[in-house]
């Protein structure tokens, strides 16, 4: 379907502040029409602090209800980079997730 940038562009007014749970709902629905679904997603979050785990539940709360599945398919974690790069220096944090589709 293409790049993100392609759906939604950061320098379109339309998307400057949006809710990221209505951009994850839209880009899902893309997913459906063109036939697929949902698998499960393994999503993992990357800082030094603060300590996450007491948000992970609702965090899979939230995408799973957004996305329409089951809780047990979805999962998230964290974890820390031992003070390596950006993230160990706290400049930033990085998310990477993975999806699993199915056709039909």
């Amino acid at each position: 379907l293409g790049d993100i940038g392609k759906h939604f562009p950061d320098n379109s007014e339309e998307f400057k502040g949006i809710d990221s749970k209505l951009l994850l709902g839209r880009v899902n629905a893309l997913v459906k029409e063109k036939g697929y679904s949902l698998v499960n997603a393994d999503c993992t979050i990357l800082l030094q602090k603060p300590k996450v785990a007491p948000y992970i539940i609702p965090m899979r709360e939230c995408l799973a209800n957004v996305l329409g599945v089951d809780l047990e398919r979805i999962s998230v974690k964290a974890t820390t980079t031992e003070g390596a790069g950006f993230v160990g220096r706290e400049e930033a944090i990085a998310v990477y997730a993975t999806v699993l589709l199915r056709r039909g």
